[in-house]
């Protein structure tokens, strides 16, 4: 491996040590042969090498030429039988925000965050040398800091996010023909509806079978097979993200945040996102930053 390959090109956040932005390069599957779990955003763009990615509750094959994206604390982990190469972006919420500048960039919910379809796009040759393009420019930022290094670094994270997010939504129509070939697009579109409109009062699956009047065991089946997620997979996951954006972007407590969620007990609350993010709400609050949105 070349020495100039293994470089990390890191931006460090002054006011407490911690990491801000980085960019690298591997070259193996050693960094991801475990289970991650990290309290910034993770982009992964696959050069070379196959193999299966492990994320929350389900699994997938990755091949070259594949964007993959995680959010803080969401345990991720890539097994392969060869060397697989590339690029990763970290960068942390207190850097960039996706919850704060979702009007600027539009990536919450279409590379993040988006609970029905997996953490990945697959590129074009045009749109990997674009990708390169502008992690090069990064490099270079950070290995020359000069005036306004933060906002120039800003900018070409927006461009990447945004470019990123077009090209997954681009491929959306493919999805919705698929989807619509389906024996039961109907019952599923509205379930995305219904978990939307009442996963801070509904939290049962049984819950929405009733609403979709449809048997619990049908709509299971049917979740499962499209989704490849269980229906309290999907309930969970929608009350995760938006626990973490209230923990984030407000000065609420954990218990008016339980109690706005529909948990009238703050300790089942904590034990509930323990559970699903492997991390106490207090401790994911000050680890991936508490942005004074107030």
């Amino acid at each position: 491996m070349s020495k100039e390959y293994q470089k990390e090109h890191t931006l460090v956040n002054p006011v407490n040590g911690n990491l801000a932005f980085k960019v690298s390069s591997f070259e193996s599957n050693t960094h991801f042969d475990n289970i991650q779990r990290l309290n910034y955003y993770s982009i992964i763009l696959i050069n070379s090498g196959k193999g299966k990615l492990k994320i929350d509750f389900s699994e997938y094959d990755f091949t070259e030429n594949m964007l993959l994206s995680f959010v803080p604390y969401q345990p991720f982990m890539l097994e392969s039988d060869e060397n697989i190469s590339g690029f990763i972006l970290n960068f942390h919420p207190d850097f960039f925000c996706i919850h704060k500048h979702q009007k600027e960039v539009a990536c919450n919910g279409v590379l993040f965050n988006d609970i029905y379809k997996p953490p990945f796009i697959t590129l074009e040759y045009s749109e990997m040398q674009n990708f390169h393009t502008l992690i090069q420019q990064m490099k270079d930022e950070l290995q020359n800091a000069e005036l306004a290094q933060y906002e120039l670094l800003v900018s070409y994270l927006k461009i990447f996010l945004i470019t990123a997010s077009r090209i997954k939504v681009n491929q959306s129509p493919k999805a919705q023909r698929d989807f619509a070939q389906i024996k039961e697009p109907f019952i599923l579109q509205n379930l995305k509806d219904s978990i939307e409109k009442n996963f801070k009062t509904k939290h049962s699956a049984n819950d929405y079978a009733v609403l979709l009047n449809i048997s619990p065991k049908a709509l299971a089946k049917t979740t499962k097979s499209y989704f490849n997620k269980t229906l309290t997979d999907l309930i969970s996951e929608r009350i995760i993200i938006e626990a973490k954006r209230e923990l984030y972007l407000t000065s609420k407590s954990v218990k008016e945040i339980a109690y706005e969620l529909g948990y009238e007990d703050e300790h089942y609350f904590s034990r509930f996102f323990k559970n699903n993010a492997d991390i106490s709400p207090q401790i994911f609050r000050e680890t991936v930053g508490f942005a004074r949105a107030e």
